[in-house]
């Protein structure tokens, strides 16, 4: 290799030790890759195989997914602990205002007074399989791009199918592990019934609300307890006061003296999506478009929400958790744009692209396969670009208002239901009527018609502006009609609110609802106008599935001279499937002349409480506690104080909440919850220098439990005396 090749050499390893697979930094980690880990080298104490066996018991059986988060069970009698955040939107289904524990907390001190978490359940990891050569052997002579993905979307519903009819006690999924490369088939279980146990006060279960969010030094007990059960014959049911509680086949130890700094320590969870094996073009795509669009309209629906929930006590309720939703994903977002631009990833990216292409080119059998690679991704992206406006209008569009997501599924339906033969349309009526109503109930809970009304405008106004190019019909036969955009648009929208009858919930359910009939006579202008936006998506479609085509065989291709130039194999992304990263309680420096403890405490709940900024109230009973030195036994020596947050450096990005944090004896001393700012980059980068993650510690919870909630039955469950 000649000095250029080896400085481009140097500088593609350098780059992808942020991006590729470093198991000494980055790292998380399929159950299929745990033993290519040194963990007893890293510091694990317990065997290997205590964490994961195939062939056996292990901490893996006591993890489950619950409400796209991570939980763990914490007793033999199902119950779970997870996050504030991943309960919150069941705590507020169960809120009232005369029962507000979205913001009083809840304790249920007997079994009975257990809440169903509505919207919940919990998903356990059964087993898996690769299925990649199955996939990729009915495409390998396959060469249209669209036919190609639609052929492997069609095998791993196949396959995932099929599991479930050999084992319908299981729900199945097919993974993609690497776009266009690898596929596992993962089995899974489901308990339906799940209930509120334990939620702490919204001052201590958020604190520090959106001013702390992605920040640290982070003093949030975000923290839950749940418990699952089944029914009495073990099997999974849905919610009765028959059922009984699960006997899970692993529940973690806690251990209540928690960790020190540097200690080694380790979580199973199911983090969501990571894009770090993908090309320069993809990186600049989220930041000029992706990622400013969806912030700034999410900080708009915010805004909007906040002012409208004023009004009355039901519906701040009822918007709570929108709007926190909204806002952990506008923050994540803004500082993502900002990592990107601070660690300029894209010119990164850029270096990894050229020493590829220069690689390719240097070796005659890999150019005769992959000679066109960075130039046909390149191409594809000007693409894509170039309708990037129009077509993340059309993504957000039903989930910023909510009656265009109602006329959606009453649209669906009523086309559904036209197509079945008149001798069958009430049996088709009666079979589906009942899925119809629960996604329309779970659109209500979180509907305003004023917020609609305001983001519809505000969503209209914004396709006004789209280039020639990107027009949206169904705004531009409203908007185009003679008169300025803004009345256009403020008359149609008061007279489709004002004649709709999606808006009333009452006579959706009661009457429109009611028969076939009814709902296949209703139309109305709201109907007919997101008629017109699925039309114009169903004519986009064609283009987007020959797009996204050639985008998996691209990526596939893309990571295949990746493996070969660089020697060595990858752990792929992240994709809500289980996985294990490991690392080391520490702090770190963001900033020049700046370091950042891996600690917080108690102490740190006052001084912020002092300043009077209403994100940092907190119940009275903590300073009085801590006045007094009442620490019990979950006091740090070294601190003199509870512990409440603290730093390490593990491998984490969304889907991670509510991962249990484990000690080098496989025990729980904390709950994963956050990441530090600078971390948010974390789905597409990684690196030791700015890439911390942020748990709750058990002490702190078990602290709060016991002394402000007197919740000590569930200390005696967990075996904490």
């Amino acid at each position: 290799m000649n000095k250029k090749s080896l400085l481009i050499t140097s500088l593609l390893i350098g780059a992808v030790s942020l991006v590729g697979y470093n198991v000494r930094d980055e790292g998380m980690f399929p159950l299929s890759e745990i033993h290519k880990v040194d963990l007893k080298k890293a510091g694990l104490k317990i065997d290997p195989n205590e964490v994961y066996n195939p062939n056996g018991i292990s901490l893996v059986d006591a993890l489950v997914n619950v409400g796209g988060c991570t939980g763990s069970f914490v007793s033999d009698e199902g119950l779970i602990i997870t996050n504030h955040h991943c309960a919150f939107s069941a705590v507020q289904l169960a809120s009232t205002p005369e029962n507000d524990y979205l913001n009083n907390g809840f304790v249920a001190r007997t079994r009975e007074q257990e809440i169903e978490a509505k919207g919940l359940t919990c998903r356990i990891t059964d087993s898996y399989e690769d299925v990649s050569d199955r996939i990729l052997g009915s495409v390998a002579n396959i060469e249209d791009p669209a036919a190609r993905l639609q052929m492997i979307n069609n095998q791993m519903k196949s396959i995932a199918a099929e599991a479930e009819q050999k084992d319908p006690s299981i729900k199945a999924e097919v993974s993609e592990m690497f776009i266009g490369k690898t596929y596992v088939l993962f089995r899974y279980k489901t308990i339906q019934d799940v209930r509120l146990v334990y939620v702490p006060n919204r001052q201590i279960g958020e604190f520090g609300g959106e001013t702390d969010n992605w920040v640290w030094p982070r003093h949030t007990g975000d923290y839950s307890f749940m418990r699952a059960y089944v029914g009495k014959d073990g099997k999974p049911a849905k919610y009765s006061k028959d059922n009984v509680p699960f006997e899970p086949k692993k529940s973690l130890k806690v251990n209540p003296n928690g960790t020190n700094e540097e200690d080694f320590v380790f979580i199973l969870g199911y983090p969501g999506r990571t894009f770090r094996h993908r090309p320069a073009q993809f990186i600049e795509y989220q930041a000029n478009y992706v990622l400013p669009y969806t912030s700034e309209l999410y900080d708009f629906q915010n805004a909007t929400m906040e002012n409208v929930g004023k009004k009355n006590k039901t519906t701040e309720i009822k918007l709570a958790t929108r709007i926190k939703r909204n806002a952990n994903v506008m923050k994540n977002y803004r500082g993502k744009l900002a990592g990107i631009k601070g660690i300029d990833l894209v010119g990164q990216k850029k270096q990894e692209d050229a020493a590829l292409a220069q690689f390719i080119n240097e070796n005659v059998e890999l150019k005769a396969q992959y000679g066109n690679l960075m130039e046909n991704i390149d191409r594809l992206y000007q693409l894509i670009n170039g309708d990037a406006n129009r077509d993340l209008w059309l993504s957000q569009i039903y989930n910023a208002t909510s009656l265009l997501n109602v006329a959606k599924n009453i649209n669906a339906f009523k086309a559904a239901l036209n197509q079945q033969p008149l001798s069958q349309k009430q049996d088709f009526f009666d079979n589906n009527i009942p899925r119809l109503k629960q996604v329309l109930n779970n659109i209500y809970d979180a509907y305003d018609v004023d917020v609609d009304r305001r983001i519809l405008k505000r969503m209209m106004l914004d396709a006004v502006a789209l280039t020639p190019n990107q027009r949206i019909t169904a705004v531009d036969k409203i908007a185009n009609r003679g008169s300025s955009n803004e009345s256009m648009i403020d008359n149609y929208i008061n007279d489709a609110y004002g004649l709709t009858k999606l808006k009333d919930e009452n006579y959706v359910f009661n009457t429109l609802l009611k028969s076939s009939k009814s709902i296949a006579d209703y139309n109305d202008g709201l109907l007919q106008f997101e008629n017109d936006i699925a039309r114009q998506i169903a004519e986009l479609k064609p283009e987007k599935d020959r797009r996204d085509g050639i985008l998996n065989k691209l990526m596939g291709d893309y990571v295949n001279v990746k493996e070969k130039f660089l020697k060595k194999s990858f752990v792929p992304d992240a994709n809500s499937t289980l996985r294990l990263t490991y690392g080391y309680v520490r702090g770190y420096s963001p900033a020049d002349a700046t370091y950042m403890a891996p600690y917080t405490t108690i102490k740190g709940i006052l001084e912020k409480g002092a300043t009077g900024h209403p994100d940092f109230g907190y119940p009275g009973i903590i300073k009085q506690l801590w006045e007094n030195k009442d620490f019990g036994m979950f006091a740090k020596k070294e601190l003199n104080d509870v512990p409440v947050a603290f730093l390490y450096n593990m491998d984490t990005t969304g889907g991670n909440s509510g991962s249990p944090i484990m000690n080098a004896n496989g025990e729980l001393i904390g709950v994963n919850f956050d990441r530090a700012y600078g971390a948010t980059i974390n789905d597409y980068a990684w690196n030791e220098s700015y890439s911390r993650s942020i748990g709750v510690d058990i002490r702190y919870v078990l602290w709060a439990a016991s002394k402000i909630d007197k919740a000590d039955f569930l200390l005696s469950e967990m075996g904490v005396k």
